[in-house]
């Protein structure tokens, strides 16, 4: 194994542990999109036709943004504390630190797919098309995409209150364009293109179009690696902009 993987994995191993000490958090990364999605189900109790329709698109939207939330102050509070000037001044890259972030994180995230998948599924009687394996991936992409996300603007953040300023700024426009509230193709052109450019419209198209078509689409396909290909730049962009503390 290189140095660069060992740096890596004791910092995913570093994450991990300190969020087996801190419950709260991950109750938050765990139950809060499954119970978002009871709520939404129970919302719509008697317009069953409306859950089958938002479910799965919301399914991609929830653990996005409570991944966005937890990473982005999660890694400010590194900087705030000195723990990350103190990380590198060791061997450990900027690029490893984030890394190891996003293995921790995306193991919390596999089971947050796993959790919210299961449930949406099972238990609230969500029908789709195609291949529940697929609903997971999307969901999973999705939840990887807003912890990249996270770390990405925490570098731009100089308090934990700044970080969760950020949610509205970066997540809320995605979420207007994105197609749930208006169909994209009925949009005005300006808004048409700015969507075409935001990851979370590609999430929304794959979880509508596994809804409604069996087998493996594949568009699906491609609008899953546009949320992969997003995720990674944005950890890429962050390795480049982290800064070891807070102005």
């Amino acid at each position: 194994m290189s140095a660069a993987a060992r740096r890596t994995l004791a910092t995913a191993r570093r994450v991990l542990a300190q969020l087996r000490h801190d419950p709260r958090t991950v109750a938050m990364l765990l139950a809060v999109p499954c119970l978002l999605l009871v709520l939404l189900k129970y919302m719509y109790d008697r317009q069953p036709g409306t859950f089958g329709r938002i479910g799965p698109e919301l399914l991609g939207v929830f653990p996005l943004m409570v991944m966005f939330l937890v990473t982005s102050v999660a890694m400010l509070r590194e900087r705030t504390t000195g723990t990350l000037e103190r990380l590198l001044t060791m061997p450990l890259g900027r690029l490893d630190l984030l890394l190891g972030y996003a293995l921790a994180f995306g193991l919390v995230a596999l089971v947050q797919a796993a959790l919210a998948s299961a449930l949406t599924i099972g238990l609230l009687g969500l029908q789709v098309a195609g291949p529940t394996w697929l609903v997971f991936a999307v969901a999973l992409a999705d939840g990887l995409l807003g912890m990249a996300l996270g770390l990405l603007v925490s570098a731009f953040a100089a308090t934990e209150f700044q970080a969760v300023q950020f949610l509205p700024a970066v997540l809320l426009p995605q979420l207007l364009l994105c197609g749930l509230f208006v169909p994209r193709a009925d949009m005005a052109p300006a808004l048409r293109v700015i969507s075409d450019v935001l990851p979370l419209s590609y999430a929304v198209d794959a979880m509508g179009r596994i809804t409604a078509r069996s087998g493996v689409d594949g568009q699906v396909v491609a609008d899953l690696a546009v949320v992969a290909g997003s995720a990674l730049l944005a950890l890429a962009l962050g390795a480049a902009t982290l800064r070891r503390r807070t102005a």
